[in-house]
Order: structure tokens, then C-alpha cells, then sequence
């Protein structure tokens, strides 16, 4: 099973934004539910968002309003656009997409 492949993190000031990629290893059309997932340090992973092939849309309490989630079919990408940035962001982003990635580190700075 080939992973997929996250990108996109980075440091950056609070209020600013980010857009994490998740390319997924195989057509993203026959993956029901796509995941963004975070952990912190001395945290437990959690979810941030989902979607699913229909584009139902599902969102922490912690995020909703401001990050969001969809997916490109045609290039197997789902995205994870965040915005207003809090030093309580700050993780590292997994993607779930038929197999977990690597991860890709957000850092928001105070």
C-alpha cells in the first residue's frame, strides 16, 4: 500500500494561512473518506476534517470556520485550507487517504 504524500506546512504568524496538499497514491474517487488528522506533542492524533466522495464535509469544533476540506478527483488531491492561524494549531498534519502519510509540520507563531 503506498502512502500518500503531504505538503504544504510551514511556520507561520497567527492570523496567517496555510494550504496543506495530500496526494493520494491511488484515484481519490474510490476513497469514501478522506481525513486530515493533527498531533501535538504529548497529544493524541485527532481529527481535523473529513470528506467523503459525496463532498460531505466534517469539521473539529476547534477549527470549524475556519479551515476547509475538498478534494481535486481529477488530480487525486484533497486539500486542507486553513485559515485565521492560532499558536493552538500548531501540529503536525496528517493525511488519511487509504493509508496514513508521513505528515507535514505546521508551526504558528504568537
Amino acid at each position: 500500500q503506498v502512502q500518500p504524500v503531504e505538503s504544504g506546512g510551514g511556520l507561520v504568524q497567527a492570523g496567517g494561512s496555510l494550504r496543506l496538499s495530500c496526494a493520494a497514491s491511488r484515484s481519490t474517487f474510490s476513497i469514501a473518506f478522506i481525513g486530515w488528522f493533527r498531533q501535538a506533542p504529548g497529544e493524541q492524533r485527532e481529527l481535523v476534517a473529513s470528506i467523503t466522495t459525496r463532498g460531505n464535509t466534517n469539521y473539529a469544533a476547534s477549527v470549524k470556520g475556519r479551515f476547509t476540506i475538498s478534494r481535486d478527483d481529477a488530480k487525486n488531491t484533497v486539500y486542507l485550507q486553513m485559515n485565521s492561524l492560532k499558536p493552538e494549531d500548531t501540529a503536525v498534519y496528517y493525511c488519511n487517504a487509504g493509508g496514513w502519510g508521513q505528515g507535514t509540520q505546521v508551526t504558528v507563531s504568537s
